[in-house]
């Protein structure tokens, strides 16, 4: 890719691509009452942590009213804090520390669907005829064999299918999720102006924007067809009818006119759009377009997992280093210039398992692999995402038994494998362990107490355990410290033109255990090399590179051709 010193972006770049995101999931961050769940006081007691690390931008997984079927996806009352996180009060407390901090909150946005509790659907449901009956997707039950059935063959996420019966009216309702959680109708009108209605309200209180939950999920194909089946599954695959579906771009471009317009400047949106392609990936960020800044695409998180969600299979880092880089070119500047969309930069986060135990090794080099993945994922170009816990290098937890699990999906996948398929326990076990999202949830480690300093109490998930090894108070000034290299990292994204805007060219595509790329504008050139295995690497490619200065590093002197275990350099030429 060549490079454009009078790039466009350089004058005009929105102040999100030189920004670091962090990500707290409130139950896990810290406990400020001894109740064992985190909370809004619990983050402002940390915020010292966040200012020192920092990161310019909060965001907040829900924190709304909810039942918490799951963990507060499912919300009940869009415009007030659930009790078990604090109080509106305590909300704004919150958001004026962080505004004086020079830091701004994002809020989680969950409108695909809402709780079975929410009065939308309590009202929805009362009757065939009710005023909000068209809000949600109802049908009738589909005659067959067996007797009547659900609507479509749909299989849900979290559980069996995708509808539920309503012994009360006698039609089904579509819940893509768990059945506490039923699909809101976007093609309904008064559904779309509630939540833009919704959103400006929060816009209004201060916060800084939204990340959107599964948001290329709200436009289905409204005749519901069935889904093809796979072989062993349970329920048919529709997600070819609502996966970016066919009014998608217009319920964005619509919700961009009526809620951020006019103020866009100083906001930042990022969509959750599982299954998307690159293509969409472009018609999603194109600034152009004005349907989303950034967006979390999956497909390079998808690459160590079977067809099955927790099917695990080991990692091609050539098939990882191809999948990032076709999405730096695919949304990186175009020949002329200007901007065709933007990356989002993550490899955790709470739907994903720690990624210091997935890419890395957590044993022997958790420190030096940890801050090489850091490195090679903050020097791509797109704004980085760091997940609670990932500055300190925290680890996958133990789970001996299925009841040591929390997370309903990671529950329901056991139930279906084991009681409905036959499967082997232990071996549906072995693959939960790895991949199961509450390896992301458990506690923050601040400290090598019992509870880790998250809480005075009994936490609502088990501490890991090896909080006496990994934890804040020992990470942040040990030997080659996690903490402190993602600090430099993300001050190097703040004062590094380069590393915020400049192009991307992978490097030995085909190599099984380099990472290596180049970050060019105008005359300044940087090169990544990573040695993404726990073996000494020669890299040839170093040579041409002999007079460059180190720019930042995860092992000391960094000189010579030879690559150390799990080390990264960042070279700098030209200038």
């Amino acid at each position: 890719m060549t490079s454009r010193d009078d790039s466009p972006i350089r004058a005009t770049a929105p102040w999100w691509t030189s920004a670091v995101v962090y990500q707290i999931y409130p139950r896990s961050f810290a406990d400020s009452n001894g109740d064992g769940i985190g909370d809004l006081a619990g983050i402002r007691s940390r915020l010292d942590h966040l200012e020192e690390l920092g990161v310019d931008v909060i965001w907040l997984s829900p924190i709304y009213r909810s039942p918490q079927f799951d963990n507060g996806y499912d919300i009940s009352d869009y415009e007030d804090i659930d009790p078990v996180f604090g109080d509106l009060a305590g909300f704004d407390a919150l958001l004026a520390d962080l505004h004086r901090r020079g830091m701004k909150l994002v809020m989680d946005l969950v409108v695909n669907h809402t709780s079975h509790l929410h009065p939308w659907f309590i009202e929805s449901s009362s009757s065939t005829d009710n005023p909000k009956r068209d809000w949600y997707w109802w049908r009738s039950p589909r005659a067959g064999e067996g007797g009547p059935g659900a609507p479509n063959n749909w299989r849900s996420f979290f559980a069996s299918s995708s509808w539920t019966l309503d012994e009360t009216t006698g039609e089904y309702y579509l819940h893509l999720f768990a059945p506490q959680q039923p699909d809101l109708n976007w093609e309904n009108r008064e559904v779309r102006e509630a939540v833009y209605a919704m959103m400006r309200r929060w816009l209004d209180r201060g916060v800084d924007g939204f990340r959107m939950d599964v948001i290329n999920f709200i436009s289905k194909d409204t005749s519901l067809p069935d889904g093809p089946l796979e072989p062993g599954a349970v329920g048919g695959d529709g997600s070819a009818f609502y996966l970016s579906g066919p009014r998608i771009h217009e319920f964005l471009q619509e919700m961009h006119r009526e809620v951020f317009a006019g103020r866009d400047a100083e906001l930042i949106t990022v969509g959750e759009t599982p299954g998307v392609t690159l293509e969409d990936g472009r018609l999603f960020t194109d600034p152009a377009r004005a349907e989303l800044d950034m967006i979390f695409q999956f497909e390079h998180v998808s690459l160590d997992r079977g067809p099955g969600r927790y099917e695990k299979r080991a990692l091609s880092l050539p098939a990882l280093k191809q999948s990032l880089a076709r999405w730096q070119d695919g949304l990186g500047p175009a020949d002329d210039g200007r901007e065709r969309g933007w990356n989002s930069l993550y490899l955790n986060n709470h739907d994903q398992p720690r990624l210091v135990s997935r890419y890395g090794d957590d044993g022997r080099f958790r420190r030096e692999s940890a801050t090489l993945w850091a490195t090679i994922l903050h020097l791509h170009r797109g704004t980085p995402y760091v997940y609670q816990g990932e500055e300190i290098g925290m680890t996958n937890t133990t789970f001996t038994a299925i009841d040591d699990f929390a997370d309903l999906e990671a529950l329901n996948h056991y139930r279906e494998q084991v009681e409905l398929l036959g499967a082997d326990p232990e071996a549906v076990l072995e693959d939960l362990r790895a991949l199961s999202r509450d390896n992301a949830r458990t506690p923050v480690q601040w400290d090598p107490t019992e509870q880790a300093g998250f809480t005075t109490g009994t936490p609502w998930m088990a501490v890991n355990p090896n909080r006496s090894e990994v934890n804040l108070v020992d990470e942040r000034d040990a030997p080659g410290s996690v903490f402190r290299h993602y600090q430099r990292l993300i001050r190097l994204r703040h004062e590094d033109e380069t590393v915020r805007l400049g192009d991307f060219e992978l490097l030995e595509a085909a190599h099984p255990t380099l990472y290596a790329f180049t970050r060019t504008l105008g005359g300044d050139r940087l090169l990544v090399v990573g040695n993404v295995s726990g073996e000494p690497l020669e890299v040839p490619l170093l040579e041409r590179w002999g007079d460059a200065a180190l720019i930042i590093g995860n092992r000391d002197g960094g000189t010579g051709t030879t690559l150390q275990p799990w080390e990264v350099r960042v070279l700098r030429a030209g200038r």
